[in-house]
């Protein structure tokens, strides 16, 4: 039996449960196969603790980083911002596009450029709904809007018009700063609302921002606004690349005064060379396909200047 074993082993037979299989011998007369190793997983992606830059300012008024509490929650809205690539990213493109249209607006009204970051924050430069109720870039409530002359009907909703709304928004913070007395906490009163924030500062008996013990939203305000503009403002510092091809661009337009109603915008539309859909884009405070206008009001409907669009017929 022992020499059966043998020879079968001679010649690469083996049993397996009554069957035999060859099986492959290293021996010296057969040639080792070279084995290759596998090669190793390199992880190119790293993620990197962040130096929180020392003299952060909103508004020109300074953040006081030398207290732990406001280094560590400026530390966090820069991490999450930064690390948040997807949604980065697309704030620079919709900079590229809104800024040159809100800059303006608030240079002319005395607010400080930093605002604009504000409806960064509040919208991410979208016209978004919030669970509230407030809409629009600046995010602004029905009861707001209206106090401030907006037209807020089911026709018609001027929260969605860009200039209107900044204009709004220009008006609110300002009156803020008259009250509570700086920047900082009229920026805080966008999100908390004048009598909240002056209610806490009675309560709490401190005089600002950096000082007041808040809830989650208000008490990372302001933070993830400077955070914003310290990184809409050095996009390679915090690993952001692209260039100008990559980013949005505002379309050119010019306006059609309209006082009358419209009673079919998909026709008013094509009279321009567009079509609903584009109408929209441009005016989202066009609520329906229709414009009522019974009092005779005189509005503004922006059209894309042509050669932006290919629209088929």
């Amino acid at each position: 039996m022992k020499m059966i074993k043998n020879i079968l082993a001679a010649i690469g037979l083996v049993c397996v449960s009554g069957l035999f299989i060859f099986a492959v011998q290293a021996d010296e007369a057969t040639p080792n196969k070279e084995i290759t190793a596998q090669p190793e997983v390199v992880n190119d992606y790293n993620v990197y603790a962040l130096s929180v830059p020392e003299n952060l300012n909103f508004a020109g008024e300074p953040m006081p980083l030398e207290d732990p509490d406001i280094l560590e929650r400026m530390d966090r809205e820069l991490l999450v911002n930064t690390y948040w690539q997807s949604n980065g990213l697309l704030m620079f493109k919709r900079a590229e596009k809104y800024f040159p249209i809100i800059e303006p607006i608030l240079k002319k009204n005395g607010v400080p450029e930093d605002f604009k970051y504000l409806a960064v924050i509040e919208s991410g430069l979208t016209n978004a709904v919030s669970p509230a109720g407030a809409r629009g870039v600046w995010q602004i409530m029905k009861t707001t809007g209206r106090e401030n002359g907006l037209e807020i009907n089911t026709n018609v909703d001027e929260r969605y018009h860009l200039e209107k709304a900044t204009e709004v928004a220009c008006k609110y913070l300002k009156k803020a700063k008259e009250r509570l007395g700086s920047w900082t906490l009229a920026a805080s009163a966008y999100n908390a609302g004048n009598a909240g924030i002056s209610r806490r500062l009675k309560e709490q008996g401190v005089s600002n921002y950096y000082d007041l013990l808040l809830g989650e939203e208000t008490g990372r305000y302001l933070f993830r606004i400077v955070a914003l503009k310290e990184i809409l403002n050095s996009p390679k510092k915090y690993g952001f690349n692209f260039t100008s091809d990559d980013l949005y661009k505002t379309i050119p337009t010019y306006k059609v005064e309209v006082d009358t109603a419209v009673t079919d915008f998909t026709k008013f539309a094509q009279r321009y060379g567009i079509n609903y859909k584009i109408l929209k884009i441009h005016n989202p405070w066009l609520r329906e396909p229709k414009l009522n206008n019974a009092s005779r009001k005189t509005y503004y409907i922006e059209i894309p200047k042509e050669g932006y669009y290919s629209v088929k017929p």
